[in-house]
């Protein structure tokens, strides 16, 4: 009797999961179909790319062993864990320098061929990492990684981590340099129209974000700094009170020179709002590393409390590697990076002499008026102009469909900033770490390495935009500030 009502369970169980399991193809093969046309579809997955493969190399270092037997020369749990993180970073960041190196040899003004190979062949893509994996597990040695740790990942992440500040400073620019814009294009409407009410409602919006943002980011700064000092400043904490001092020193003198005459003279878009968004970052950094560092001095009360250790360190963990991955991600497409001739996206991949011009014109209208005076002598027939026609508007055709594949980011550099990520996440994993004594998850970035990299940043960021503050004053004729 149970073999006869298991049929028709067996049979439907078959059906729903062969429907389940062609749905999720179809949608699947879908997806991927509109990647291939989707510039932003094919940056996501070279981020979850990134993402899967820095998640699978902490689990790898936490758990205590390397990924398949091939690698038998590790002596220590340890050790095989930091071996596999080594050998997962470097194939993820090999995968992305050929990349580059395909892409490169691309012809010039191929644009079709360039976007094709950046946003599809997701198949051979996938097989060629999985080749490359299995070539540095099997024919590497672990003194090859530790070699190219040294030399190769710690200065490339440390070119990563300076992009990272770069983009902080543009965008403390960009938010206050839009804000004063909308303000400026709102006042010049309202005085146009007599004061619209509507309008007057946007120029309130952009003044109250402008004024009201500055206030909450100098805020926080000074929440965040008192917190410092009640939690982390004890007498015998010489690292964190130094970190402390120095960042209220380079708060403040930011703060003045951005108001300063001599700044406003030569820049008058500088003010108190960006340096309000380099304050908060900059000090966020500090109280990240003093919450991060280790607590063998008893400088760290956070990490003391048992009741949730396993879930913050997971869930910290994860937010530290998602937050590396939306910086690398934002950092490939940013227009900062890309070298570009004039107003358009165009970048180094593009050819400046194939865009068209007026001479293009006039040679295609004489053109055809020498074919129209033939036809008139009788020298060539009525359907040489016809066809002549026919193959303007496909040669048209095709230029439309070769320009509206043209790359919107820099491709070359797209990879260079993934390869540089990939190489930060290896010595942010690595550098200093060690086992906890109940073998549990090891919490991403709790090592004085990365706590003084926080704080040393902190300090860069402040430099560049004191930089970007000083760099007109010194070099006038550099910049060109329309307002």
């Amino acid at each position: 009797m149970g073999a006869v009502l298991s049929i028709p369970i067996n049979a439907a169980i078959s059906f729903s999961s062969s429907f389940l399991g062609a749905t999720a193809s179809s949608m699947v093969k879908s997806a991927l179909s509109n990647i291939e046309t989707s510039s932003l579809g094919a940056r996501i997955l070279y981020a979850v790319g990134l993402l899967i493969n820095s998640i699978v190399s902490w689990i790898s270092l936490s758990t205590n062993h390397t990924l398949w037997n091939p690698i038998k020369n590790c002596t220590s749990g340890i050790e095989c864990g930091v071996s596999t993180v080594y050998r997962l970073n470097f194939t993820l960041g090999l995968y992305h320098i050929l990349l580059m190196i395909i892409l490169l040899g691309v012809p010039e003004g191929n644009y079709k061929a360039l976007t094709k190979i950046q946003n599809s062949y997701w198949g051979s893509k996938i097989f060629l990492y999985f080749v490359l994996l299995f070539v540095s597990f099997r024919f590497f040695s672990n003194d090859f990684f530790t070699w190219f740790s040294k030399f190769i990942s710690l200065p490339c992440g440390s070119i990563f981590v300076f992009i990272g500040l770069v983009l902080l400073i543009d965008f403390a620019h960009e938010y206050t340099e839009t804000c004063l814009g909308h303000i400026k294009e709102e006042t010049e409407n309202m005085i146009e129209n007599g004061g619209i009410e509507e309008e007057t409602i946007a120029l309130k919006f952009w003044r109250r974000l402008l004024i009201g943002g500055t206030i909450i980011m100098y805020t926080s700064s000074l929440l965040m700094i008192a917190i410092e000092f009640m939690l982390f400043c004890k007498n015998h904490c010489g690292m964190n009170i130094f970190a402390w001092i120095l960042n209220i020193l380079f708060l403040i003198a930011t703060s003045v020179m951005s108001i300063h005459p001599v700044i406003q003279d030569y820049n008058p878009k500088s003010g108190l709002s960006q340096a309000s968004v380099v304050g908060i970052y900059s000090t966020y950094l500090v109280f990240s590393a003093m919450a991060g560092e280790p607590d063998d001095r008893s400088c760290n009360p956070l990490v003391r409390s048992t009741g949730t250790r396993r879930a913050s360190i997971i869930l910290g963990s994860i937010f530290t590697i998602a937050a590396i991955v939306y910086t690398t991600l934002r950092a490939a497409g940013n227009s900062i990076f890309h070298i570009t001739s004039d107003e358009s996206t165009q970048d180094i991949f593009l050819d400046e002499n194939t865009y068209t011009d007026l001479s293009n014109d006039d040679r295609t209208e004489l053109r055809k008026k020498a074919i129209q005076s033939a036809i008139d002598e009788g020298s060539l027939p009525q359907s040489a102009m016809d066809e002549y026609i026919l193959e303007e508007e496909q040669n048209k055709a095709a230029n439309l469909e070769n320009n509206a594949m043209k790359p919107n980011y820099n491709y070359l550099l797209f990879h260079v900033i993934f390869f540089l990520a990939t190489q930060w996440i290896s010595m942010l994993l690595t550098i200093n770490v060690k086992q906890l004594d109940n073998g549990d998850f090891i919490p991403v970035g709790r090592t004085y390495f990365y706590s003084w990299v926080k704080i040393v940043s902190s300090w860069l960021c402040y430099i560049l935009y004191g930089w970007s503050l000083l760099a007109p004053c010194i070099m006038e004729e550099k910049f060109d500030y329309n307002f």
